[in-house]
């Protein structure tokens, strides 16, 4: 049995434990508030922006920009993978990560190479110890404080690769935020840009609703429009993405943080309870040792 001091010394290390995860808790529960009112702000712009671009390109038809037309055999496909760049946020980086494994295992199973682009150590990590080859990489950027040129930056560069050739298809892997308790894994198509823009969480309930059906008046026509706004679709579609994972983040933080330092409670009293029994069982035996040594006198 563990001696009073040893007790003594686990509830002590507990309790800085205690501190720090409460600590953790309210600055996720800070950084929370202003991600999440920036993903907010942004999310209807970003979903509009879809929409109206799809109603255009849906008038104009595919040969308005390579951008929308599918390639007739897919062979390499580049996927973008947001995470974050540290840990102790439960299972969140876990799930995406997971995602991006059953993805990564589908193409390899139809004979498809992929190359990946990585937001978050996290993700780096796991594209090194699977041995998968990585095109460029951002540190720093999910978590923080995301910024618009970063987004349309490496945006660039997966547009360029497309035309080139290099890739045939363009996916992003990130968290998209529902709730503070929930936060869900989306793989969405960037390349070629679909007709229809919808995430793997949401569900038509009728077909009527899966078409375009607003009109607009375009000035200059729709097909120069289009060519400037295709790409500036696809920076907006890798902004949000991150703006989702990093409120999702903080999110998980928080959440995590608060169940640790609930779990620091449990324990605190849990050792509590076993030194009040250890510390009676040691004055007891102080007193019967002092009863038998009178009793031992008077004999």
């Amino acid at each position: 049995m563990a001696t009073l001091k040893d007790i003594q010394t686990q509830i002590a290390a507990v309790k800085k434990t205690r501190q720090i995860t409460k600590a953790m808790n309210m600055v996720a529960t800070s950084r929370l508030r202003g991600a999440q009112m920036r993903m907010e702000a942004f999310r209807p712009y970003a979903v509009k922006f879809a929409d109206v671009l799809g109603s255009l390109a849906e008038k104009a038809g595919e040969a308005t920009s390579p951008l929308l037309v599918p390639r007739e055999e897919v062979k390499n496909i580049h996927v973008v993978l947001c995470t974050s760049d540290r840990g102790l946020c439960g299972g969140f980086n876990g799930n995406l990560i997971e995602k991006a494994a059953s993805f990564l295992k589908e193409k390899t199973e139809q004979k498809i190479a992929s190359t990946y682009t990585n937001f978050g150590k996290k993700g780096r990590n796991w594209c090194r110890k699977e041995n998968i080859k990585i095109e460029s990489e951002y540190l720093g950027v999910v978590g923080g404080q995301v910024e618009f040129n970063i987004a349309s930056k490496a945006a660039r560069k997966f547009i360029d690769d497309f035309l080139a050739g290099v890739s045939d298809e363009v996916y992003i892997v990130f968290s998209e935020f529902i709730s503070i308790g929930r936060q869900v894994p989306v793989i969405q198509q960037l390349l070629p840009i679909p007709h229809l823009e919808a995430t793997d969480t949401e569900e038509v309930e009728d077909e009527a609703t899966a078409v375009y059906m607003a009109e607009h008046i375009c000035e200059p026509s729709a097909n120069e429009l289009l060519e400037d706004m295709l790409p500036r679709n696809i920076y907006v579609q890798v902004y949000k993405a991150l703006l989702e994972t990093s409120t999702s983040e903080h999110a998980a933080r928080m959440s995590a943080m608060d169940n640790a330092t609930k779990a620091c409670n449990d324990i605190v009293e849990s050792l509590s309870l076993t030194f009040n029994k250890a510390r009676q069982a040691a004055i007891t035996a102080e007193l019967m040792d002092i009863v038998g040594g009178a009793e031992a006198l008077k004999g």
